[in-house]
């Protein structure tokens, strides 16, 4: 395919005079996301490097988005053998967006070509890209499959999908080009220098994302014709993939229209002096997921960190050898006690400036360090949290214990803790991945240990209310979170989570006394006082069948899923969610004491549900 797609056309060699001309004194960077192409990856970067060679100045980064062939290898092997080739490896599949930020960090041009890893789409068309980018006097130029001369062998249900998206974005977003999805981009460096730190969508409907952000700022946007001989299948047409676009382009709406919010976020410089974090693990005893995460903390690309581990007993010699961190680990045997104090123990251990509190079931992504430290050159910010995510690699009864908890009906607007949301203060935010300056900890004596769970969330108290400081959430922060099975292991920690959060309701109303926390106590009130009075008033069994046909449609709308298993499935663990929590709420807020310290929970026992 590439040997006749990349036959050089009349007006080729004015179009790469126009590239060299724009690039007389720069560099372009040539930024091929990948994933799973082992089998043609290499192949695909030796054509890209010959088809620049000796034309302009160029490197290429290619970026393995966490595959699990042999795609990295293969990029390794081309590198060695390429000069102009810097590979960039991501440990886990975060999508797309994630991808093309990876690579954009390592880039150093002062133009850069998003080009897709597969090569769908042949990249001597740039040349001509450069032309327009200079004719137009654009920022960003974008291949188009609706530019009237672009030459497309494309099945019939590829573009009935095109066309109706196109008219989506354009009813929604009023963005002014015909195409938003075609993977080949030219873009000015300034442009994603400005778009990337407000992106929040991190897969389907990232190229919207990114071109609408440019648009809204002002930069000018043009459409070059492309020639395409789709070789793909079904790929992003699939029915859960189209729903995702879906959701993620009415939240682009939402985002732009309504919040107004990609020109309020106010820039974020990454750190250039690395102060030491000091990243601390509570844990019973050895896992597997506890071998994840410290892996995926060996795998971050920043260079000053100590690991502080607080297992309940000592561990064999040499256990963690095998993670490379021999200078930045030290293991703390603490016997059996709980994560609160446990973590003070770490805390009185630490040497970092800031400590990042994670969870040993939780995983970060690349970039988790670099992404949070950027925040603490405010002084005004003594803690930074990101979203908890359920692995892919979850069961299906812990994948849906993620669905449930990512449900608005059940996290209503703490939703974003589940999923990835815009940058936001916040009062309260979980200790699974929360970053503190280490002086705030010891001002504040750490975690008070009368309280578990919930020590997290009188700390945060503490640091809103005491402190005068602030705490900020950003999608980016971002860790993977092994979740418990539906439906004991769920529900027996949704549980122990309402009896705290009852308590603090009645304790500390500053932060926990809001309405949200109350419905599903209501709920529950709800339906004993209809099923207790529906027998004796027409009218009262009219409005409590009302209302449960109104609770039961919501359940289903918002537990929605094309897999008609996993639709009921979480349905039902939606309405048990609000079930148990309202009536452990309940308990909580009428007990003289946190009820945690009558029960005696034992961390060790309910980690390894």
């Amino acid at each position: 395919m590439h040997e006749n797609a990349d036959k050089p056309s009349q007006d080729e060699a004015r179009a790469w005079d126009s590239a060299r001309r724009q690039l007389s004194n720069g560099l372009l960077s040539i930024i091929m996301p990948a994933y799973g192409l082992g089998d043609r990856i290499a192949s695909n970067i030796r054509h890209v490097h010959s088809l620049f060679e000796e034309k302009i100045p160029f490197e290429i980064i290619p970026v393995d988005d966490g595959s699990d062939d042999h795609t990295r290898p293969e990029m390794e092997s081309v590198s060695q053998e390429l000069r102009h080739v810097i590979p960039v490896y991501l440990e886990t599949n975060t999508g797309k967006g994630a991808a093309l930020r990876a690579g954009f960090r390592a880039s150093r041009g002062t133009h850069i070509l998003l080009l897709d890893g597969d090569l769908d789409l042949p990249p001597s068309q740039v040349a001509g890209f450069f032309d327009i980018l200079e004719k137009e006097d654009a920022d960003v130029v974008i291949g188009s499959k609706r530019h009237p001369e672009s030459v497309l062998n494309y099945p019939w249900h590829r573009k009935l999908l095109s066309d109706i998206y196109y008219l989506i974005v354009k009813l929604l977003v009023g963005l002014p080009v015909r195409d938003t999805q075609t993977g080949i981009k030219l873009f000015k460096r300034s442009v994603l220098q400005w778009v990337f730190p407000r992106m929040l969508v991190k897969r389907y409907a990232f190229d919207l994302e990114v071109l609408s952000i440019a648009h809204e700022k002002g930069f000018r946007v043009a459409e070059a014709p492309i020639t395409m001989d789709f070789q793909g299948g079904i790929g992003a047409a699939r029915p859960e993939a189209i729903k995702r676009i879906v959701t993620d382009t009415l939240a682009i709406f939402y985002r732009i229209k309504i919040l107004k919010y990609y020109q309020s976020v106010r820039e974020l410089k990454e750190t250039t002096d690395f102060p030491l974090i000091s990243i601390i693990v509570a844990y019973p005893e050895p896992s597997t997921q506890l071998d994840e995460c410290l892996d995926s903390i060996s795998k971050q690309k920043y260079p000053n960190y100590e690991v502080i581990l607080l297992p309940d007993f000592p561990s064999q010699p040499g256990a963690f050898a095998r993670f490379g961190m021999k200078e930045q680990l030290e293991v703390i045997p603490t016997g059996k006690i709980r994560p609160a104090e446990k973590r003070n123990m770490g805390i009185s251990a630490a040497r970092g400036e800031i400590v990042a509190f994670l969870d040993d079931d939780a995983f970060p992504t690349d970039g988790w360090l670099r992404r949070a430290v950027a925040y603490f050159s405010d002084e005004r910010v003594a803690a930074v949290g990101g979203p908890a995510t359920t692995p892919r690699n979850d069961g299906l009864l812990a994948q849906l214990s993620g669905r449930v908890y990512a449900s608005r009906m059940v996290s209503a607007g703490f939703v974003y803790r589940y999923i990835p949301e815009r940058v936001r203060e916040v009062e309260d935010y979980p200790s699974c991945n929360l970053f503190v300056r280490t002086c705030a900890l010891r001002e504040l004596h750490g975690f008070h240990t009368e309280f578990w769970p919930g020590e997290d969330t009188y700390l945060c108290l503490e640091i809103t209310k005491t402190l005068k400081k602030k705490i900020i959430y950003d999608p980016w922060v971002h860790v993977y979170h092994h979740r418990r099975r539906l439906f004991r292991p769920h529900l027996r920690q949704v549980a122990r989570y309402a009896l705290h959060r009852g308590y603090f309701a009645r304790k500390f109303p500053e932060t926990s006394f809001k309405l949200s926390y109350f419905i599903p106590s209501l709920f529950v009130l709800g339906v004993i006082s209809g099923i207790a009075l529906a027998p004796f008033s027409s009218l009262c069994r009219f409005i409590f069948l009302a209302v449960l046909c109104l609770y039961g449609f919501l359940a289903l709308v918002f537990s929605f899923s094309l897999r008609p298993h996993i639709w009921m499935l979480t349905c039902t663990g939606v309405v048990l969610t609000h079930i148990v929590y309202g009536v452990r709420f309940l308990i909580g807020f009428l007990a003289y004491r946190m009820p945690s310290v009558v029960a005696g929970f034992d961390h060790a026992s309910e980690s390894t549900e």
